[in-house]
């Protein structure tokens, strides 16, 4: 498994009793894959985003810094969309 989605495969999964559908949802509308940098807790790992897709993370909260270098502030069920690399929260 890529290191970046282990990464979101832990981030999911932590802490126990949590469920994915607590969990940001992310989705890249760009035509080009990205790079969030992710910081929860006092870990941080790069998780790629490819064109279109749509990937979960953050069920307990995090950083995300994303690909024009802003950064947000996620609780866990926000839904953030890139578009032209900049994030919207929904």
């Amino acid at each position: 498994m890529p290191m970046n989605r282990l990464f979101t495969a832990l981030l999911l999964a932590a802490p126990l009793g949590v469920s994915a559908a607590s969990a940001a949802t992310v989705t890249n509308r760009d035509d080009v894959a990205h790079v969030l940098v992710v910081t929860e807790g006092s870990n941080q790992a790069e998780v790629s985003i490819g064109a279109g897709e749509t990937i979960e993370i953050c069920p307990t909260g995090c950083f995300v810094t994303l690909p024009n270098g802003d950064r947000e502030v996620l609780t866990g069920t926000e839904r953030l969309e890139i578009e032209k690399s900049r994030g919207h929260i929904y």
